[in-house]
């Protein structure tokens, strides 16, 4: 009897952590369709948020950073670009896909809605909408090695 429990424990001890893994897949850094910027995704209790760590062209003319210029909030339109928080409030939904959250374009200054699915283990399609995800688009965006 106590081998039986023991074996049932183990293995859902390592069923729960395979989900964990999957739920997680969507951590690291990704390289954007446009091979411009870098995105660090990480996991923030629950919630799934990512930040430009990377940019192709991090400087303006004058080699200063360059600003989140477009920016509709004043205080936020003077920070760096690099470094600032572009993906917010993702949640784990249907296996292979993140929900819930939004993603900030800093080229437009708007924010929108987003679902991320997995595609395999080194690519996401990032679908971003207005209203409802028929509305949108979607980029391919690949694992950082």
């Amino acid at each position: 009897m106590i081998k039986k429990t023991l074996v049932l424990l183990v293995l859902l001890v390592s069923s729960l952590v395979v989900f964990s893994q999957k739920k997680d897949a969507l951590v690291g850094k990704w390289l954007n369709a446009s091979d411009d910027a870098q995105i660090l995704i990480y996991k923030n209790s629950d919630r799934y948020l990512g930040k430009l760590v990377w940019l192709k062209n991090a400087s303006d003319d004058a080699g200063k950073p360059k600003l989140d210029t477009r920016n509709p909030d004043l205080p936020l339109s003077k920070r760096p670009l690099l470094g600032s928080e572009i993906l917010n409030g993702f949640t784990y939904g249907e296996p292979g896909t993140w929900e819930g959250g939004t993603m900030y374009d800093p080229k437009t200054g708007r924010t929108y809605s987003c679902k991320i699915s997995l595609m395999g283990t080194d690519k996401i399609n990032v679908r971003c909408f207005v209203g409802i995800s028929m509305l949108g688009r979607t980029e391919t965006w690949s694992r950082v090695q």
